[in-house]
């Protein structure tokens, strides 16, 4: 019965990865919370996104040195100071555990959160088959709001030439990106392959028109700056040069990746720590509530009889993660050590909440994370990940819908 109503309804989504690494992704089943939960959520999300946002400028201020110490490669330092558009992120993702009667934020995607069409698009054709209300209702037209405004925002030409670019046989990046240019009539779609660059002069497309703005929401910057051509040319560090040049813009914008760094949770947990007067009395509060001791080394928690999480400055899907116990042993690893070249922070580690839920394996019980979005900073859909201690990309997708409020 599960896999004939789930067939029935994700089968005729063809641009929707239902099913990924041969294996189930989306879930059909729900996760139901009330709107009293959602409001929190949502006040929650902009408390701990104008924080992220504030600590921004004042990177952008310090020493060489210091951005080198918080693991930002060297050749991206002149491009992370560039302020281009009003907002830090047009599309951040923040990552949150439920915490008692609050949340807890183990990090922030600002540079290129995946998770989009799921819960901007697909959760609604889902609370649809379930009878029930989409919290993240309204919120596809806020998505084509900001992402029409940050073009706007990105060049002063009556008629830019927009092109939105991804991976060509990654389904998910490729349906994601392809998804968000729908919403933008004057745009087209080119495959990272098929983009040229001359150093100096621009990047085109592929026939030839030079792009005004490169919309990578599934290209990350430090994957990026170790493209290389065929022949040795370090064409990533080339489009960064152009973007330096004002010969192009992109979008997530550079401060994007200044945030992207987990380095930054720890520059701000120490901010708190010594009472700064950089944050307000009731910004300190939000950090103490909301945001988790996160050092550069793993001493305070051992002191304390902690446990902990290892993960790289910069990492996505829960890879070259690990958890230790207060001892200092080693409980838990991401099978996959892609990002090991990388810096490690170490935050305090906090259980997952846990949920039994349906699927083509029959009743299972996984981790409950949640993914909460900002759109400019302001709050915007949300929606759960199910999966094991670690969140990696196995992890299922699991629907989120509205309790019927009792009349």
């Amino acid at each position: 019965m599960y896999h004939t109503k789930r067939l029935q309804l994700y089968g005729k989504l063809e641009s929707f990865w239902a099913d990924l690494y041969g294996e189930e992704y989306a879930l059909y089943d729900m996760k139901l919370l009330n709107q009293k939960e959602v409001a929190k959520i949502r006040l929650i999300s902009e408390r701990v996104g104008s924080i992220f946002f504030k600590i921004g400028p004042l990177l952008r201020q310090v020493p060489d040195e210091t951005l080198l110490e918080m693991g930002f490669p060297k050749e991206t330092l002149s491009f992370i100071r560039l302020k281009i558009l009003p907002t830090e992120s047009v599309i951040s993702r923040l990552d949150l555990i439920s915490y008692g009667d609050s949340y807890k934020c183990i990090e922030i995607n600002a540079d290129t959160p995946t998770f989009i069409k799921e819960l901007f698009s697909i959760n609604e054709l889902v609370c649809r088959e379930f009878g029930v209300g989409n919290p993240n209702e309204d919120m596809e037209r806020f998505l084509r709001q900001a992402i029409s405004d940050s073009i706007c925002q990105s060049t002063d030409k009556e008629s830019p030439h927009i092109v939105f670019t991804a991976h060509e046989d990654n389904i998910e990046d490729r349906e994601t990106v392809l998804y968000l240019q729908n919403g933008v009539p004057i745009s087209k779609f080119t495959p990272l392959h098929k983009l040229q660059i001359q150093r100096g002069v621009g990047l085109f497309d592929e026939d030839g028109i030079k792009i005004d703005i490169l919309y990578r929401q599934t290209f990350p910057i430090e994957s990026l700056i170790t493209d290389e051509d065929g022949e040795g040319n370090k064409i990533g560090l080339w489009l960064l040069e152009l973007v330096k040049e004002k010969k192009l813009s992109i979008i997530n914008p550079p401060s994007s990746f200044l945030l992207q760094n987990k380095v930054v949770q720890a520059v701000i947990w120490g901010l708190h720590e010594e009472n700064h007067s950089f944050f307000t009395e009731e910004e300190h509060m939000w950090i103490e509530e909301y945001f988790l001791p996160t050092y550069l080394e793993s001493d305070y928690f051992l002191q304390r009889g902690l446990s902990f999480v290892k993960k790289p400055a910069f990492g996505r899907e829960g890879d070259t993660v690990e958890i230790y116990n207060g001892y200092g042993r080693l409980l838990h690893s991401d099978t996959q050590k892609t990002y090991s070249e990388y810096i490690p922070v170490y935050q305090q580690f906090i259980k997952h909440p846990t949920i039994t839920f349906n699927s083509e394996k029959g009743k299972q019980e996984g981790h409950l994370l949640l993914g909460s979005f900002l759109l400019n900073g302001k709050s915007a859909a949300l929606g759960y990940r199910v999966g094991g201690m670690i969140t990696n990309n196995l992890s299922y997708y699991l629907p989120v819908g509205l309790l019927k409020e009792e009349e």
